[in-house]
């Protein structure tokens, strides 16, 4: 699940509106609003800490949208493509140890590897898979 929806289930949950929740944590509405879409990331780190802390949740549940990715090669590619897919994200924060990167983009970038990473894999699957043992995979994405 991606941060904006995480944070919409959250206020959702708790009966809030925008409003109310962006004045809580000292954003605009709009502000919220487009974290809510999935349009923006929060530019600063305590923004994080602050919705964590008013919804009473560890900080990671907000920063991490990584396990979906890793559910997602584990059910599709089993053990092997879980544990290549953690290679993947743990070599991306490598790159980031600089911090060069702004927090937006280093997400972004991340997103972009987590995509390459599936495409590749289903390539390779359609390229090394013996046709007669490809329809088992056509009717599983079925």
């Amino acid at each position: 699940m991606k941060f904006g929806d995480k944070l919409r289930e959250q206020r959702k949950k708790r009966g809030l509106l925008q409003e109310d929740l962006a004045a809580a944590i000292g954003v605009t509405k709009w502000t919220l609003a487009n974290y809510e879409k999935g349009n923006s990331y929060p530019h600063d780190r305590s923004v994080y800490s602050k919705l964590a802390d008013f919804f009473k949740v560890d900080v990671n549940y907000f920063l991490t949208e990584d396990e979906e990715f890793l559910t997602e090669a584990a059910q599709k590619y089993g053990r092997k493509g879980r544990a290549q897919a953690v290679a993947v994200l743990e070599q991306a924060e490598a790159l980031f140890a600089g911090g060069e990167l702004s927090e937006e983009d280093q997400i972004a970038f991340v997103h972009e590897i987590q995509g390459l990473f599936l495409d590749s894999k289903q390539r390779a699957r359609e390229k090394f898979t013996p046709k007669k043992y490809r329809f088992m995979w056509d009717t599983e994405t079925e």
